[in-house]
């Protein structure tokens, strides 16, 4: 037992001291990383940087994790890209190899840059790399966690021979404390950090921190090299008040005033309601001044602002804005989540109402079985009823339960429908059609033409696009929801009221539906036509009846009337005959059964009467006979919709590929070749199938030239090879064409079954469909208030983001499916169009720019350059014209603030001494010094090296950054 026990404690635990351990598995990877980024030694491709190119290159980084154990680091190069410049003074870089980031130290070219990383304007560095905790992790602050950092990251550098400054986030981040080192052959230099909340009262000017920097340099050699001082002051400009209001008060005398910025009809509203720009700050720089060349201690200072010899200034915005054009192209684009219907959002009010209108819209119904001698019998009709039925219903509602007044509503439906305060509305709304078809246009009438084909939208002056700006205001100004609702019930009731009436509605293009514009724009485009065909069916049936009464009053015998009726004009157009031979003809009792079986002389109509003739063809003759050939007056095609033409796609596609089906879409596919062929036949008794093909479809037609009996050259024709295909549809169709006028065939638009259809989709939109419907219009109408507000201000960004944002609608509008995200992000774009038209028309303002003003045209690139950039030059600081104007800003902003509003009884001559004792600026709300030198440490007989102190003097911060470079090969 004895020597088990010896045994066992002879037994200890053996360590490996070949493991690495965390810490040094952390500087390896330091290593890599900057291996990896090639910061390895001196890069002859990099180059001090020039005047200003911190503000206008490009900086860049590389961002990679580390772990120290279980700790996370976050290592980031940050870096200025410059072009490659490869030197040829290998050999004198190798031996003067002094770090670029300690060249940087006492370069003057980027002092105080504006927009750069804190470390870039505090060191004036142009490479460096950060080291700081992971976004999940605690900050360092503990002394000892700081110091095992940096003598990590001082082996790191000293292994690889990094010469980039690395720099390592201490302390919390808010605090923005960094401590680095940068090492080169025989130098380093360390960077250190003070950081307090209260300016010290010893070190509140120039004087002290002089003090400090001599003190921390410990210069030991006499006489001490001079210090150069680089100053910079910076005064907020806050007060306004002495400027105009952004937006003019409202005119309560007009209609529809009341509201800021409140706009007619058929305007949409533009501009800030409140001051786009709250501040401006002044920088005063004196670049260049050496020790003893000024004074500024706590008695007395020579930096009087007025007297620095760089001014630059800065602007900075109101963060959102309210703009009133945004703010109107928001609101309406919220309608189109809203899913509540009409009769849901007005009420039950209203809705009361409808239904009571619906119970006396059944009881007039009672009053066509009436007689009625007073009444013709073509005015006598259901619509005629019912609209008369509501149109009494509405007088009888009470006021207070509708969203809009009577006066409002009125001037909405005028403006809408400004041919209603005329006698005759048709005849105003088809002069205004013909005037918006005369040729002549203006160059921009083209680019809004070119612009609503691109949208998809609606042309500036049509209907739609008024409707857009309409409701667009009424949901702003006038009600919200409730009132669009409104609106939209008036607006389908006036369509009715004009369709029933055969009134054209104003602002459309005549013909048929326009398929670049969007749907709504289409289907009042058909409604439009509808009402056109109705129109020239009832002057026809007026033509009609004139002749009936004239053949009456001549023979007497209503037989001869009926026979002058019909030979009235056999070549006027096809929109001046009924269409319909169910309202003028009993039935088609002179072509016998519709099913019996055709002759050959009526399928050929060589017995028959030419009827339907238009004008004869090319002097071309048929080829049976001598005859000439005649082209009919056919009947136009019916005019279709997008919606209707995916519908009709749909239905020819369900046909599928079979034999019986493509037979049946062929045949549904040729409705308006047979009425073409038919009136063929009709316009030329003893014609063939031949003669309508040289009509219809000459290049079906070959002529070739042969040989005759004679022996002589002569034309012959033929049918092509693909007419000649056994089942061609269009030997079949002319086949079965019968002899039959246009005028007599049935219609291929049925007007009234149009008219019902596209009134009853307008009658069930809800306010989100038409918000949809319309919101292409809006942004249309948006655009160009936008380059319309900008040609006054001519600003270059604007100009590139117009042309930038016509592109990305283009691509939103097109597509069938709505992007909301998208769209959302598209009006926002829109809407910072705005603000920055918005912030320079301000600007203008407080620069007293006019068409008079002195220098104007340096003062406008003054404040377009305030907007684009991020620190503007002053030309001539103080003394010159934009300067002059800044400091008179800041006298009356000092006047407003310190002087207080006097009694009118007091002396004149107090005021004057009591404005003499204001300063024209006010105290700087931020101080900025820059100390710079070069002195050998640590020992007298060291190399000389830069050393530099950038000071930042706030109002509640005191921050000290100091490179210190030190000589470690004679110390």
């Amino acid at each position: 037992m004895a020597a088990d026990s010896d045994t066992e404690s002879e037994v200890f635990e053996i360590t490996d001291f070949t493991t690495a351990s965390d810490w040094e598995r952390f500087v390896s990877r330091v290593e890599e990383v900057l291996n990896e980024w090639k910061l390895i030694g001196n890069s002859e491709e990099k180059r001090l940087s020039e005047k200003s190119e911190f503000t206008s290159g490009t900086w860049e980084e590389n961002f990679e994790e580390i772990n120290f154990a279980d700790f996370k680091f976050e290592i980031t190069y940050h870096f200025l890209k410059q072009e490659h410049v490869k030197s040829n003074k290998k050999e004198e870089l190798e031996e003067d190899a002094v770090p670029l980031a300690v060249q940087n130290l006492l370069s003057e070219n980027n002092d105080f840059p504006p927009r750069a990383h804190c470390l870039v304007r505090w060191y004036g560095v142009q490479e460096f790399v950060v080291i700081s905790p992971g976004s999940n992790c605690e900050a360092i602050i503990s002394e000892s966690k700081c110091n095992l950092l940096l003598s990590s990251i001082s082996i790191a550098l000293s292994n690889s021979g990094c010469q980039v400054p690395v720099f390592v986030q201490i302390q919390h981040k808010w605090r923005r404390m960094y401590a680095g080192e940068c090492l080169g052959p025989g130098l380093r230099t360390d960077f250190e950090m003070v950081h307090l909340r209260k300016v010290p009262s010893q070190y509140n000017h120039l004087s002290g921190l002089l003090d400090v920097f001599k003190s921390k340099i410990s210069c030991t050699i006499s006489p001490v090299p001079p210090v150069s001082i680089a100053i910079r002051f910076t005064y907020i400009l806050q007060d306004w008040q002495q400027y105009s209001w952004p937006q003019q008060p409202p005119d309560f005398d007009t209609p529809l005033g009341g509201e800021v910025g409140g706009v007619e009809f058929g305007k949409l509203p533009f501009g800030a309601c409140e001051e786009p720009i709250s501040e401006l700050h002044l920088a005063t720089t004196w670049p260049r001044l050496t020790e003893g060349l000024v004074v500024d201690n706590d008695v007395y200072s020579d930096l009087d602002p007025l007297q620095a010899p760089l001014w630059t200034v800065r602007v900075r915005t109101t963060e959102n804005p309210q703009c009133l054009l945004g703010d109107v192209l928001s609101e309406f684009f919220k309608l189109c989540c809203i899913k509540e219907t009409a009769e849901e959002i007005l009420g039950r009010g209203m809705a009361e109402d409808e239904g009571k209108e619906n119970s006396d819209i059944s009881s007039a119904l009672s009053k066509l079985t009436e007689p009625s001698a007073t009444v013709p019998i073509h005015k006598l009709s259901v619509s005629n009823m019912v609209h008369s039925a509501r149109k009494h219903i509405r007088r009888q509602r009470h006021m207070d339960e509708s969203p809009l007044n009577a006066g409002i509503l009125n001037t909405i439906l005028l403006y809408l429908f400004p041919d209603a305060a005329v006698e005759k509305p048709s005849e105003y709304t088809k002069t205004k059609s013909e005037q918006s078809n005369t040729p002549g246009k203006t160059e921009q009438d083209k680019n809004s033409d070119n612009l609503f084909s691109q949208l998809k939208s609606a042309p500036s002056d049509s209907l739609t696009y008024r409707l857009a700006l309409c409701l667009s205001l009424v949901n702003y100004n006038y009600g919200g929801l409730r009132a669009v609702a409104h609106v939209w019930q008036e607006f389908v009731l006036e369509l009715r009221y004009r369709w029933e009436n055969n009134y054209l509605i104003f602002g459309l293009a005549g013909g048929s539906p326009d398929l670049r514009c969007c749907l709504l724009h289409q289907k009042l485009q058909m409604l439009n036509c509808c009402i056109e065909r109705k129109r020239a069916r009832d002057d026809a049936r007026k033509v009609l009846d004139e002749g009936k009464e004239r053949a009456h009053r001549e023979s007497g015998s209503s037989a001869a009337a009926v026979t002058s009726t019909k030979e009235v004009s056999p070549g006027k157009s096809w929109d001046s005959w009924s269409d319909s031979e169910e309202e003028f003809f009993e039935c088609l009792s002179d072509q016998g059964d519709m099913d019996a079986p055709q002759t050959e002389e009526e399928k050929t109509g060589s017995k028959r009467k030419a009827e339907g003739r238009l004008h004869q063809y090319n002097s071309m003759n048929l080829l049976n006979s001598s005859e000439p050939l005649y082209v009919p007056v056919t009947q136009e095609p019916a005019p279709m919709t997008e919606d209707l033409l995916e519908e009709q796609s749909e239905v020819l596609a369900k046909l599928g590929t079979s034999a019986e089906g493509t037979h049946l879409r062929a045949r549904m596919q040729s409705a308006c070749l047979l009425s073409d062929m038919e009136s063929f036949k009709a316009a030329n008794p003893g014609c063939i199938l031949d003669d309508f093909v040289r009509w219809y479809s000459p290049r079906d037609y070959v002529e070739e030239e042969v040989v005759d009996d004679t022996g002589s050259l002569v034309m012959k024709g033929h049918l092509s090879a693909r007419m000649k295909i056994p089942g061609n549809m269009w030997v079949e169709a002319w086949e079965t064409a019968r002899v039959t006028p246009a005028r007599r065939q049935k219609r291929l638009f049925d007007d009234t079954k149009e008219a019902e259809r596209v009134l009853h989709y307008m009658a069930m939109q809800k306010p989100a469909d038409v918000t949809l419907h319309l919101l292409p219009c809006l942004i249309h109408g948006t655009i160009l208030k936008l380059k319309e507000e900008e040609a006054t201000e001519n600003i270059p960004s604007v100009q590139i983001s117009l042309q930038q944002v016509v592109s990305q609608a283009s691509r939103l509008m097109q597509t069938p499916a709505r992007d909301y995200k998208r769209l959302e992000e598209f009006i926002n774009r829109l809407i910072a169009m705005e603000t920055v038209i918005t912030q320079a028309r301000s600007l203008k303002a407080k620069f007293s720019i006019c068409d008079k003003a002195e220098n104007r045209e340096d003062l406008e690139i003054f404040v377009r350059s305030l907007l684009e950039e991020p620190e503007v030059l002053v030309i001539g600081a103080g003394q010159g014209p934009a300067g002059s104007i800044i400091h008179r800003m800041f006298v009356s902003a000092q006047r407003a603030a310190v002087l207080a509003p006097l009694d009118e009884d007091l002396n004149q001559e107090r005021q004057s001494t009591e404005s003499s004792r204001v300063p024209d600026f006010p105290s700087p709300a931020g101080r900025e010094i820059l100390l710079r030198t070069c002195v050998p440490r640590p020992a007298p007989y060291s190399k000389a090296l830069p050393q530099r102190l950038f000071c930042v003097l706030l109002k509640d911060e005191f921050r000290l950054a100091g490179a210190f470079s030190s000589d470690t090969c004679f110390f």
